[in-house]
């Protein structure tokens, strides 16, 4: 393996996990209701199949896939369908979720059955495994891992990737999982390798965890999976800075991993894989991590999809002091959210309550042409300029300057002295371009 390069730009914020990452993963107990939203992936929106007053089990499909990038949702446990209605989702948006009454028996579905002869399997037959049991990215992105694993016959791919660099501070979920699950995380990795046809698979930590460092090559000993140890540096865990790291490979601008001959999973992916091939379980639960200085018991906990923010909140204790802000996800690239009755998702990796003195607030404050966020951008944008052009509505400039690669790290804004809402209008500026193509897309069809 090369060795291993730092990446370019970055910062150093407080990693903040120290609250939560020596509490075990608890199971969190049955509730008397949930609210799954059906749009918990990047893609069309899965169809439901599930109506009022239906009873489901465990496990069973509430709604299919609707397309190529689309992902099934799964009920989180057995009982009646009670309502389909809209609900808050911890991006922003509302969307359809269907409201499921409980009845108790926690009854499993048996749709799935296990492959325990897996490794003999077809690599189609362990993809449409993964495709029923509505398996998306569990880093946060959500996106279905299926379309991962499936690149053009023009782009053959030779490295697996697994990302347990979770390098985004207070989170400690994944760190937890490599530790508790550690055979789970070898065993989703060998299967990702077979449905891809490579040999080549490498499993990224960041240097914070020597703990899973260390089990990890322990468990991996003879099995030919490479456990590295990488610098503390955030962005690490991003798919191109990750990449170049382990394997030395550019992703270019506008391109994507596949284009360099590499497919990066998460950690909780794989776990997810595993569970789905050898015991038939479909993706209805996940381990958010839920934390910050005014909750009392930060922790780790196994949350079903649909559990309300607040109910999840209870597990660890409430708080001991009102929070100046809620986010879904980490600080530097989760959500803030208005309400705790927003439900949990796939994708929802953290639950994080900041105090009053951990907040800064963004300001109207013109750039200062300083530099800064230049310096930190991972991606070698330069944001300040991004962002005045934003203001100035001119997304034609920011196409030009390439706003499409922005990640939404954070970094920009972290370092940015005048508090300036950077990220918001790099986000901004992305979905102007793209409706804009999607706009010229379809009228040159007319």
């Amino acid at each position: 393996m090369p060795e291993q390069v730092r990446f370019r730009g970055g910062v150093h914020p407080d990693d903040g996990k120290s609250l939560s990452q020596a509490a075990a993963i608890q199971d969190a107990p049955l509730l008397e209701t949930y609210t799954v939203p059906l749009l918990q992936h990047i893609g069309a929106p899965p169809k439901l199949v599930v109506a009022k007053g239906g009873k489901v089990l465990r496990g069973q499909r509430l709604a299919e896939p609707s397309g190529f990038v689309s992902a099934a949702v799964h009920a989180p446990t057995s009982g009646t369908v009670k309502e389909v209605t809209e609900v808050a989702l911890p991006t922003g948006r509302t969307g359809p979720a269907v409201v499921l009454q409980a009845d108790g028996e926690d009854k499993a579905d048996e749709g799935l059955a296990p492959l325990t002869d897996w490794a003999e399997a077809e690599p189609q037959v362990l993809k449409q495994r993964i495709v029923d049991a509505g398996i998306v990215g569990m880093g946060g992105a959500a996106f279905p891992t299926a379309v991962k694993l499936s690149p053009p016959a023009t782009k053959p791919i030779s490295v697996l990737i697994l990302n347990g660099v979770e390098c985004e501070p207070c989170l400690t979920a994944d760190h937890r999982l490599m530790l508790e699950q550690p055979e789970a995380v070898l065993t989703g990795a060998r299967i990702l390798a077979r449905v891809l046809g490579v040999r080549t698979v490498r499993i990224g930590i960041e240097a914070n965890k020597p703990d899973a460092i260390a089990l990890l090559t322990e468990k991996a000993r003879g099995t030919g999976i490479e456990v590295s140890g990488l610098r503390v540096r955030y962005p690490q865990g991003a798919e191109k800075q990750l990449i170049h790291a382990l394997t030395g490979r550019k992703v270019p601008a506008g391109g994507l991993p596949m284009d360099v001959g590499v497919v990066v999973q998460n950690v909780g992916t794989a776990v997810a894989v595993a569970e789905a091939v050898t015991l038939g379980k479909t993706l209805y639960e996940r381990v958010t991590t839920i934390t910050g200085r005014p909750v009392v018991r930060p922790g780790n906990w196994r949350l079903r999809v649909g559990t309300p923010y607040a109910k999840a909140l209870e597990l660890a204790g409430g708080v001991s002091f009102d929070p100046a802000k809620i986010i879904s996800g980490g600080p530097m690239m989760g959500f803030a959210v208005y309400s705790l009755d927003i439900p949990v998702m796939k994708s929802t990796s953290g639950i994080l309550l900041l105090a009053r003195e951990d907040v800064t607030q963004f300001t109207g404050e013109a750039c200062i042409r300083c530099g800064r966020c230049v310096d930190a951008c991972p991606m070698a944008l330069m944001p300040g300029t991004l962002s005045v052009q934003i203001e100035n509505e001119r997304f034609d400039l920011a196409e030009t300057w390439h706003a499409l690669d922005c990640i939404e790290c954070g970094c920009c804004a972290y370092a940015c002295p005048a508090h300036r809402p950077l990220v918001q209008h790099l986000r901004r500026a992305k979905q102007e371009v793209m409706a804009r193509r999607r706009a010229a897309e379809n009228k040159s069809k007319r």
